[in-house]
């Protein structure tokens, strides 16, 4: 019997699953509870699959680019879906509030704020507008800074 491997998440809502019950192949005792499947039970098969080809590779992209026949951009964006699913934000990679960076990479972070979710289309929209309208031809941007207790 080659068992298929269980799903991350809930097919209906998108919710954590939980493992309630496991049974022993070999004598068929059977333990009923709540388990915890850990962080990578979080991932679905096509993210398990990559983490095997990251790992096999040593965290070597180059040698994962080859493995998979995919891009460094593509290989990137695989391993940022797989450190959101675990739980681990991009946010500290990302440049400081209030530090000016350049407009290429800020669009790119409003971008990748879209693809994570944490912002909605529309919001993304507007922030690409008044990027592309502020623009003074220095080439730079100013990420602002969040309001603080303080400040408001």
């Amino acid at each position: 019997m080659n068992p298929y491997p269980p799903p991350g998440r809930c097919p209906v809502c998108a919710g954590d699953l939980a493992v309630t019950r496991l049974d022993c192949a070999n004598c068929a005792t059977r333990i009923e509870g709540r388990f915890d499947g850990g962080r990578l039970g979080r991932l679905d098969r096509d993210q398990l699959a990559f983490v095997e080809v990251f790992l096999r590779n040593r965290g070597v992209i180059k040698d994962v680019e080859v493995d998979l026949g995919l891009s460094y951009p593509t290989i990137r964006s695989r391993l940022d879906e797989v450190v959101r699913v675990l739980g681990h934000g991009s946010e500290e990679r990302r440049a400081p509030k209030g530090v000016v960076v350049s407009r290429r990479e800020h669009r790119r972070q409003i971008l990748q704020e879209l693809r994570d979710r944490t912002i909605a289309p529309d919001e993304a929209a507007r922030r690409l507008a008044l990027l592309d309208a502020d623009s003074d031809g220095d080439g730079a941007a100013i990420v602002p800074r969040p309001a603080t207790e303080a400040s408001r």
